[in-house]
């Protein structure tokens, strides 16, 4: 007998020495390399990142996933409770493994291998944790050894309410949610304070398989998986027999989770999006969880996008019909051919339709869902046939000469019922518009085209086009800064340039190609006169003008000869339109802004437009206190007369100039238009006193936009439209005059003081002690023969 005891102390001590060997091996070998837990007590994840407008309504989401992080303290209990009994009901008990639950999966598992079953597992939360934060996915038995080594060093670094936390928040739950807050926006609409009893247990039994009880796809299992859930919470005494009854026996309803109250932009939004990531990097924009207050005024953006489109519908029209969007049988089994016909890029709320008859009155049409409608002739008279060089032929005289039975065709809405479908045609040709507050930059409204959907490339932002006469106040600033005064002369005759070796004779012209002589510079501006631009700038010479497009930010870098004046150099409308804002400011240097703040997931501000220091801006609360008072530090540009000066010839293209039409609106309105060679770019930059807008015109393979198809014609009623709501309720006010400035009375055919009560008479603003006293030549002293400037 004392044999067979101290055989057995021996296999005893044997055996816990092989078991304390084993271990140690498997502590040597697993433990090695394993990642580095410590980075959970940091561990932040990634949260959506949102985009608002200026008015606080949702502009955009960003995130690599739908998630959104809750404290623990903020998980109501029952839905922590649900997880708990489905998950791990002994996780406040063990120490990151579960060696009770070990024991029954391996038992388990003998009979899932003999009957070729999926191994069960006996994962703790704790366990899920370093699989999901720093182990991955990976079926091995030494994988599953490095999560309980890792999931006993978590436990000792980490609270549990902590770990807890990071689980709750970064499951998977099916339909693409992360973490059970998403979850329950994503299945229920409802946050997690408003989650019922059934619906936190419906939750928590997705974790380990969310397809297999997706609450449509698999609704029974989804059921089944849900009382089981319900039956370990009641096991686990979570809950009560009665709240048990009761929330069994509700049915598993989901609900689709409500639009946000959104405010589109495509074009401002991906912009915002384009900065963001430029500035931190795409992991922060998809996950960073910014909260981003954009600029963007959504009335003005929704003016911006009705008047660029009705523009660009009204040059389409002026161009012609192009033809149907495709052919289709007419027969029986029309609606099934129409609903897999592809529709056109750029749609919006319009529609397909097919053409199933045609008569006198008009055609009838029908929709994929079977409806039918008709398309009055009254809105079809407009669709003359394209013909080359952007003109259109004859008006059609019945439906029947725009349209056949078969064909595919764009209508628009009915007015109201009974109306009739309006013919539509998506334009080929592109624009953009952009709003600005000229004293700070703030960009208000953007549309970079006639859709995103089409095409995301944004004409106002990333478009490199010639904007041709619209260049010419740069020129005629840098004049006027350099001594010159509106009233100054220059030669309006032919000029033939020299432009070097091996190089042919430049000869510019005029649009109208006559010659008025020696006009002043109002004129010059007002008409748009080439003549006049390449003598002025020829006498400031090019390196001025270069100075003055770099200062007004223009061109960087532009190149020095005189075809450049006209606006020969390629720049955005983006750029263009901030140039503007600086003239009528006053000539601050602005920056288009499209970002006003940025808030991190904390709610720090790590990035404003307005970075200049104010304690008083911080006051709490209003006591009748004075108003805090703030430096103007924007750089100087341009003299505040210089810019004056500019802004009020600018006013006299609207009021006598290329843009006269403008004037029609009523209220104090200035800007100047732009054509580059053979029509391919039609521009208008214009502002009132607060707003400053750029509208730009041009197909994005540059072709000519037709004859006569002018800034005058194809962009300045977009400007009218835009202008026309966009200040329906602002007080008309003039253009702010800054000290210096005397306004005095003048011919303005000679720039010579008008006689007591000369018709037709205009207030000229002058430097004070340069306005002219007799009706003598004005301006420099300039050799006239050789520059034309008088």
């Amino acid at each position: 007998m004392a044999r067979f005891f101290g055989w057995l102390a021996s296999f005893v001590v044997l055996t816990v020495l092989v078991a304390a060997a084993a271990v140690a091996y498997l502590l040597h070998e697993h433990g090695r390399g394993l990642p580095d837990h410590s980075q959970l007590a940091s561990y932040e994840p990634p949260v959506v990142t949102r985009v608002y407008a200026g008015d606080g309504r949702l502009l955009a989401e960003f995130a690599g996933e739908k998630r959104v992080f809750v404290p623990i303290s903020a998980i109501p209990r029952h839905v922590v409770a649900a997880f708990l009994s489905a998950e791990d009901k002994g996780f406040y008990q063990h120490y990151g493994i579960d060696v009770l639950g070990i024991v029954r999966a391996a038992i388990d598992n003998v009979g899932n291998f003999y009957y070729d079953r999926r191994p069960v597992g006996a994962s703790t939360i704790t366990q899920q944790v370093a699989k999901n934060f720093l182990l991955g996915n990976e079926v091995s038995l030494r994988r599953k050894v490095k999560e309980a080594f890792l999931a006993l060093r978590i436990e000792q670094a980490l609270p549990k309410d902590r770990i807890l936390e990071l689980y709750l928040n970064e499951i998977y739950l099916g339909y693409g949610a992360y973490g059970v807050a998403a979850a329950a926006l994503a299945y229920f609409n409802r946050s997690l304070d408003e989650l019922a009893l059934h619906e936190a247990a419906f939750l928590a039994a997705l974790p380990k398989a969310p397809n297999n009880y997706h609450p449509v796809a698999n609704r029974d299992a989804a059921i089944g998986r849900r009382d089981w859930v319900l039956r370990r919470m009641l096991e686990d005494r979570a809950i009560d027999e009665a709240a048990f009854a009761a929330a069994q026996a509700e049915p598993l309803q989901t609900r689709v989770r409500d639009e946000a109250v959104v405010v589109r932009a495509d074009y401002y939004a991906e912009e915002v999006r384009r900065e963001i990531a430029a500035r931190y990097g795409a992991s922060v924009l998809y996950g960073g969880g910014l909260a981003i207050r954009a600029n963007l005024d959504p009335r003005l953006q929704s003016a911006a996008e009705r008047s660029l489109r009705a523009g660009l519908m009204a040059y389409d029209r002026r161009h012609g019909w192009r033809g149907p969007v495709a052919r289709l049988a007419a027969g029986p089994g029309w609606e099934q051919r129409l609903g897999v016909q592809a529709a056109p890029a750029g749609l919006g709320d319009w529609q397909v339709a097919l053409v199933l008859a045609v008569d006198e009155p008009g055609a009838t049409i029908g929709f994929a869902d079977g409806r039918r409608g008709e398309i009055p002739f009254a809105e079809i008279e407009w669709a003359r046939p394209a013909l080359e060089g952007q003109r259109a032929g004859s008006r059609p005289r019945r439906a029947g000469d725009v349209v056949a039975v078969g064909d595919v065709v764009v209508v628009a809405q009915e007015a109201s019922p009974g109306a009739g479908f309006p013919l539509r045609q998506i334009p080929n040709v592109e624009g953009a518009l952009v709003a600005m507050d000229p004293h700070t930059g703030r960009v208000l409204a953007m549309v970079g085209g006639w859709s995103a959907e089409r095409s995301v490339f944004n004409r106002a932002t990333q478009a490199q086009r010639q904007p041709g006469s619209s260049f010419k106040p740069i020129v005629y600033v840098a004049a006027l800064e350099s001594g010159f005064s509106p009233v100054s002369l220059a030669d309006d005759a032919p000029i033939v340039i020299d432009q070097g070796p091996g190089l042919p004779k430049w000869k510019p012209a005029n649009y109208t190609t006559e010659f008025f002589g020696p006009s002043t510079l109002r004129l010059g501006i007002e008409k748009s006169r080439n003549l006049m631009t390449v003598r002025l700038a020829r006498e400031l010479g090019m390196d001025k003008v270069a100075d003055f497009s770099r200062r007004f930010g223009v061109y960087d870098n532009l190149p020095l000869n005189l075809p450049m004046a006209l606006g020969a150099g390629e720049t955005t409308l983006m750029k263009l339109t901030t140039a503007y804002a600086m003239l009528v400011n006053g000539g601050r240097r602005v920056s288009p802004a499209l970002i006003e703040y940025v808030q991190d997931r904390q709610g720090r501000i790590i990035s404003r437009r307005d970075g200049r220091a104010c304690a008083d801006c911080r006051a709490e609360s209003w006591e009748a206190q004075s108003a805090p008072l703030l430096a103007d530090e924007r750089p100087t540009v341009v003299g505040p007369i210089s810019a004056y000066q500019m802004v009020s010839m600018l006013e006299g293209v609207v009021l006598r100039g290329t843009a006269a039409q403008v004037a029609a609106l009523g209220i104090p309105l200035a800007g100047k238009t732009g054509t580059t060679n053979d029509y391919l770019d039609a521009w208008f930059i214009g502002f009132a006193p607060d707003l400053v807008v750029g509208v730009f015109v041009g197909f994005d393979t540059p072709k000519s936009l037709g004859e006569h198809e002018t800034g005058s014609r194809a962009a300045v009623p977009i400007f009218m439209d835009f202008m026309r709501e966009a200040l329906a309720e602002a007080r008309a006010i003039p253009f702010r005059i800054p000290p210096g400035v005397r306004l005095a009375r003048i011919d303005p055919a000679t720039g010579l003081p008008a006689p007591e009560g000369q018709r037709g008479s205009i207030l000229e603003a002058f430097r004070v002690g340069s306005e002219p006293v007799s009706r003598a030549p004005r301006g420099p002293a300039l050799d006239a023969e050789s520059s034309g400037l008088y």
